[in-house]
C-alpha cells in the first residue's frame, strides 16, 4: 500500500503552537493550493487543504512561517471521524506532514530569521581567450579496451 501527499501552496493563516496533555508539540493549518487547469473562460480554482504537523516538524512550521507565504508539505492523507457540536457525524480529511519546506524568495516569504545563503562568486567567462590557449586532446579511441565503436563485453 502507498500513502504519499505532496502539496505546495501558501498559508491562508499563521500557524499556531499547541501541545497535547502530555507536552507533544502540533499544529494545524490550511494550504491554498491551486489547480493545474482552468476551464477556458474561467478562474483558477484554489483547494484548501488542512495539514497537521506533529513535534519538531509543528515547532519549525510555527517558527518559521507565516500567512500567506508559499509552503511545500510532504506526508500522508489521514482520515478520522468526529461527531460535531450538533451531534452530526463528520469525517475529517487532512496530511499529516512528516516535513516541509520553504518556497519561494526571502522577500517573498515575508522576511522570517532563517539562514540566508551567501552569494555565490561570479562565474569565470572565457570570452576573452583566444585560439592559443586551448590544446587539442589527442585521439585515444584506440586505447579504449573494448574499441569505441564496440559494445560488446561491455559490463553495462
Amino acid at each position: 500500500m502507498l500513502n504519499c501527499a505532496i502539496i505546495m501552496g501558501r498559508l491562508t493563516a499563521t500557524p499556531e503552537l499547541r501541545t497535547t496533555g502530555t507536552g507533544i508539540s502540533v499544529t494545524s493549518f490550511s494550504v491554498a493550493v491551486d489547480r493545474s487547469y482552468a476551464k477556458p473562460g474561467e478562474e483558477r480554482q484554489t483547494d484548501f487543504i488542512n495539514v497537521v504537523a506533529w513535534r519538531n516538524t509543528a515547532d519549525f512550521v510555527t517558527r518559521f512561517f507565516t500567512k500567506g507565504q508559499m509552503i511545500a508539505v510532504q506526508g500522508s492523507i489521514q482520515t478520522r471521524n468526529y461527531e460535531d457540536k450538533n451531534g452530526n457525524k463528520r469525517t475529517a480529511v487532512e496530511i499529516v506532514a512528516d516535513s516541509v519546506s520553504f518556497c519561494g524568495s526571502k522577500s517573498e516569504s515575508g522576511g522570517n530569521n532563517y539562514a540566508q545563503p551567501q552569494a555565490a562568486a561570479p562565474a569565470v567567462s572565457y570570452q576573452s581567450a583566444d585560439a592559443g590557449s586551448f590544446s587539442v586532446l589527442p585521439d585515444d579511441s584506440q586505447g579504449f579496451p573494448f574499441g569505441a565503436d564496440d559494445d560488446e563485453g561491455l559490463p553495462f
